[in-house]
């Protein structure tokens, strides 16, 4: 038997007791396994249990119940345990030296004086068959020093408000809606909605040229024009002078079919002249007729002007591709943008329920160490937990912040909108459909539908215009031109119509004596006459019809008689020609058809390249869109295997079989597998949106009707 002093057998009683209560606090024998030691003052109270035999500890369950960081575990010996119910352990006298547990108040320190244990005789161990020894120990306890430890509030979580969006303002958007707002508000739609627009106005004003043209022109002449001679009708002066009003009108067209050009004309004219050789004095003159030049070789087929127009049909077809692909392109951007919006709430959810759960692992941390039941050095681990997951928190905020302007980019017009302060709510989850996507129907599509291939084969159609224009324009000029004319005249005669019509007869000498030559002769006759009574009277002036000076009685008249005479088709005026041009060299008809040779062989490069481009596209469409739904079911998985190890580490967390460190690696691991889970899912429908585009049926995915220009 071994003599122990009373002092040194109450304080290896000490060690023991608090030994034994900080591992109860960790096993959880306190929450649900045998009844815990009761506090009286300053020392632990053991309760009396009987004895039951239980398997050693292995050194690794012994290290996951101690506090971190206190070391590893003393082991006390046997002999310097007490033992209440053991009728040989010597008798205790006094009270052990007070000391502080963790988690209660502050208490003076006490160190009992060290004190070396007497020499104690050896003992004889038959078991081992070792020799014999004296041994002889030296003891030297400290009592240890508990630091008081107040639990400490939970911190709130961080503030969550985003900048320019108004805390709780928020508006609902599905999918659907977010594309059709994109479609009525997003700029480069808009953009190219003008592209069709102003491409039809271009044609418009090509094929305007086919349209027929009225031409008036009014136009009022007065000349003098000196005459040398009274042949020419001169007056005393010497000049004739001669006014005419005149107001042609005509209808000028081209023919679009033929290349020919027709004009209508209705010409009409009033004179008045002071010659002395005028019949009529006014006169009226019109003309009524159509004239027509077709072209029988150049320009038959095609000329500059149906060139034109033809190319302008080409590109408004390809105003049309174009604005077609760009709409797929905004849709598919909407999709992409609305389902990173989709991803990014969310992934701020799973970690804003991490937050909460290190808020919870802080408020037990917080308890069991206000309790004693875990060393203070946790909270630095939890805090610092903690904060890694409100860092993380901040950074999926921002990150919806992101996802969110960018997606009002696409659906609102305005920069100034008030939209911009709202904060948008998703409706729609993401869809997963297990059936993999056919490659060669897909590539079927994509070969039929994709607005830059439409393209190309229109550019092929605009080259084949120039080609059979600039080949036209190597041939020689034949062109047909062909009048066909009626003209009407009447006026009013220049001599004095006696009372008898245009039947009458009309003195042959008339006139006025001082501007005619005849007249003056017969007025000096008649004055010899009168002196010399026996030569008679006035000398008798002989007559003539009226038709004899050249003048038919259906001349006579005025504006209306000019008409009838017109329409009467007695004068008529038939005109058939043929103009010949043969170009000697021609060097720049030949020119242009070796450019456009060029361009031909360059459009079928471009149009192999872009085939090869699309089926590159497609082919990675379809990778995507497999990769991402085999994704969706590997982080399904993941995440359901997640979920049962997290369950498994707070189960063995409870019962003190784990630590903190790994249940925090548990819980990161979960919100990792949610997050990666939503994100194949939303990769998945942005590669669906990707494989729309590449083979261009967004529109019909999303029962979108755009209608093709009309040609006017």
């Amino acid at each position: 038997m071994f003599s122990f002093s009373v002092r040194s057998m109450l304080r290896a009683c000490a060690l023991s007791l608090t030994a034994f209560a900080l591992l109860t606090a960790q096993t959880g024998f306190a929450s649900g396994g045998d009844p815990a030691p009761r506090m009286s003052g300053n020392i632990y109270e053991p309760v009396q249990t009987p004895p039951t035999s239980q398997p050693p500890q292995t050194p690794a369950q012994r290290d996951a119940t101690r506090p971190p960081n206190t070391g590893q575990p003393q082991t006390v010996p046997q002999t310097a345990r007490p033992n209440p119910s053991d009728p040989t352990a010597p008798p205790v006298s006094g009270r052990p030296a007070p000391q502080s547990p963790p988690g209660t108040e502050n208490v003076p320190r006490t160190t009992a004086p060290q004190t070396v244990a007497p020499e104690l005789p050896a003992t004889t161990t038959t078991t081992t068959g070792q020799t014999e020894e004296n041994a002889t120990e030296t003891t030297t306890v400290e009592e240890p020093l508990f630091p008081s430890a107040q639990p400490r509030p939970v911190p709130p979580l961080p503030s969550l408000a985003r900048v320019g969006v108004t805390t709780g303002e928020t508006r609902p958007l599905s999918l659907n809606d977010a594309i059709r707002r994109a479609l009525e508000n997003n700029n480069d739609i808009e953009f190219a909605r003008n592209d069709v627009r102003l491409a039809e106005s271009v044609l418009r004003s090509l094929e305007g040229q086919y349209d027929a043209v009225f031409q008036f022109t009014p136009q009022y002449n007065k000349a003098i024009v000196p005459q040398p001679t009274t042949l020419g009708g001169a007056n005393e002066t010497g000049t004739v002078s001669r006014s005419e009003f005149s107001f042609d009108n005509a209808i000028v067209r081209r023919v679009n079919t033929g290349g020919g050009n027709y004009q209508f004309f209705f010409n009409n004219s009033r004179v008045t002249s002071s010659s002395s050789n005028e019949l009529f004095r006014p006169s009226y003159g019109s003309s009524l007729g159509l004239s027509y030049t077709q072209p029988l070789w150049r320009d038959r087929s095609i000329d500059n002007a149906r060139r034109g127009i033809r190319i302008q049909r080409k590109r408004l077809e390809q105003s049309d591709a174009d604005f077609r692909r760009r709409t797929v392109e905004v849709i598919a951007q909407v999709q992409r943008a609305y389902w990173d919006l989709v991803f990014a709430l969310r992934d701020e959810q799973n970690q804003i329920a991490n937050v909460n759960l290190a808020r919870e692992n802080f408020r037990r941390t917080e308890a069991s160490v206000a309790a004693g039941a875990t060393a203070p050095l946790e909270r630095a681990e939890i805090q610092t937990e903690l904060s890694n997951r409100e860092s993380a928190l901040l950074l999926a905020s921002q990150n919806v912040t992101v996802a969110e302007n960018f997606l009002k980019s696409l659906i609102l017009r305005d920069p100034l909108a008030p939209e911009w302060s709202v904060a948008i709510t998703p409706t729609d989850q993401p869809a997963f459909d297990t059936k993999p996507v056919n490659l060669t129907d897909a590539l079927t599509e994509a070969r039929a539908n994709r607005p830059e291939l439409r393209r190309l084969r229109l550019e092929q159609d605009v080259n084949n215009i120039d080609l059979q224009f600039f080949r036209n324009q190597t041939k020689p000029r034949i062109d047909l031109r062909t009048t066909f004319s009626t003209t009407g005249l009447a006026g009013t005669p220049t001599v004095t119509l006696p009372t008898g019509g245009t039947t009458a007869q009309i003195p042959l000498i008339a006139g006025d004596p001082t501007t005619d030559a005849s007249a003056f002769l017969l007025q000096q006759i008649n004055t010899l006459r009168r002196l010399q009574p026996s030569l008679g009277t006035d000398a008798d002036v002989p007559t003539i019809p009226l038709q004899s000076i050249g003048v038919a009685s259906n001349f006579i008249g005025g504006y209306g008689r000019n008409l009838r005479n017109l329409f009467s088709l007695d004068t008529r005026n038939i005109v058939v020609g043929v103009t010949i041009e043969m170009p000697l060299r021609n060097r720049t008809a030949k020119a242009n058809l070796a450019t456009a040779l060029i361009q031909r062989d360059q459009l079928a490069a471009t149009t192999r390249g872009q085939d090869q481009v699309v089926e590159v596209e497609v082919r990675n469409a379809v990778q995507a869109v497999e990769t991402a739904r085999r994704r969706v079911l590997a982080a399904r998985t993941a995440r359901e295997n997640a979920e049962l190890q997290l369950a498994g580490e707070r189960r063995l967390y409870q019962v003190g079989r784990t630590t903190t460190f790994l249940l925090f690696q548990r819980e990161n691991q979960l919100v990792n597998a949610r997050n990666l889970e939503l994100r194949a899912e939303t990769d998945y429908n942005k590669a669906l949106a990707e494989f729309q585009r590449a083979t261009s049926t967004t529109l019909r995915a999303n029962n979108i009707i755009i209608e093709t220009p009309v040609a006017p």
